[in-house]
């Protein structure tokens, strides 16, 4: 007779097509998928054996696209800006739709498998990124599954010595079906990024017709709740640091992306809801997603 116990904890390493992770946790058959080359995404997160999470396989397996799917890592900007460019002290630099972590191999340096399923994950800064951002930098993430939850722990630390600017985020990507989605949060604006006018939302949006996303304005409480599928009901739990909550999709794919962010698309040029770190100092947050 095997009377071994089942371990209730794993982090476990595998190969999908780039080394990979997985956090495992045996009470809830919950597992969270975590390539570090691949921009330290969470590729997939399981509740009770159910994928929670989108992902197209050819632009994850071809290492010269951005990734549609999982949850990328959007640092030091979120979203676009409109020439792909914005000055910074007299300077001009380029900068990628949503930053530059998400084209970067991050560093595994730290996991835990005794009272929970943990990976902690590093990025710094070097000749690429400075490219693009001329500021030295230390991001160090810690993915954390307990009790059926993901845990998104984040470090945003400046290494250089003047203020760094920023407005992070996350993006992650649902199975949705398509069309109108019920959300539940205490959000009664919006932007629409599609005819750039503020609307009043009422809890329920369909985007499967739109081209651009929008914007949740005005939530007091850094939570939200939306109906993804028949019988799945997501909530995220967010930072204060983060103000809006970006909503898209495209077309009839079968997803909807509900993103915490810490300013509004294009804010890099704005300058109004900068996020700025002093030197020396870091800046932390986390994002909860758990199933209700």
């Amino acid at each position: 007779m095997n009377t071994k116990a089942t371990k209730q904890y794993e982090v476990v390493k595998g190969t999908d097509v780039y080394p990979i992770y997985q956090l495992k946790e045996s009470s809830t058959n919950s597992c969270v998928t975590i390539c570090p080359e691949r921009g330290g995404i969470v590729t997939g997160f399981e509740v009770a054996g159910r994928q929670l999470l989108y992902l197209e396989r050819e632009t994850y397996e071809d290492p010269k696209a951005n990734i549609r799917g999982g949850i990328p890592i959007l640092f030091p900007i979120s979203g676009q800006l409109p020439e792909g460019t914005y000055q910074w002290e007299g300077t001009t630099y380029p900068m990628k739709n949503h930053g530059v972590a998400r084209d970067c191999a991050w560093e595994v340096i730290g996991s835990d498998d005794q009272d929970q399923a943990s990976l902690t994950l590093r990025l710094t800064s070097n000749e690429e990124t400075f490219v693009f951002f001329p500021f030295e930098f230390e991001l160090v993430f810690t993915y954390r599954l307990k009790a059926g939850k993901l845990h998104i722990e984040q470090e945003y630390s400046n290494k250089s010595e003047r203020q760094m600017p920023m407005y992070a985020g996350t993006h992650p990507y649902f199975t949705a079906v398509s069309g109108a989605i019920q959300y539940r949060t205490d959000a009664t604006q919006m932007l629409d990024y599609n005819d750039k006018i503020v609307k009043s939302f009422t809890g329920t949006l369909d985007l499967s017709h739109s081209k651009e996303a929008v914007v949740l304005l005005d939530a007091k409480k850094r939570e939200i709740t939306f109906q993804a599928e028949p019988g799945l009901s997501i909530r995220l739990s967010y930072s204060d640091v983060c103000s809006y909550v970006v909503l898209w999709t495209l077309g009839d794919k079968p997803f909807i992306c509900v993103e915490p962010w810490m300013a509004k698309n294009g804010e890099m040029l704005r300058g109004e809801e900068l996020v700025k770190v002093e030197p020396g100092q870091s800046l932390r947050a986390e994002l909860i997603i758990e199933v209700e």
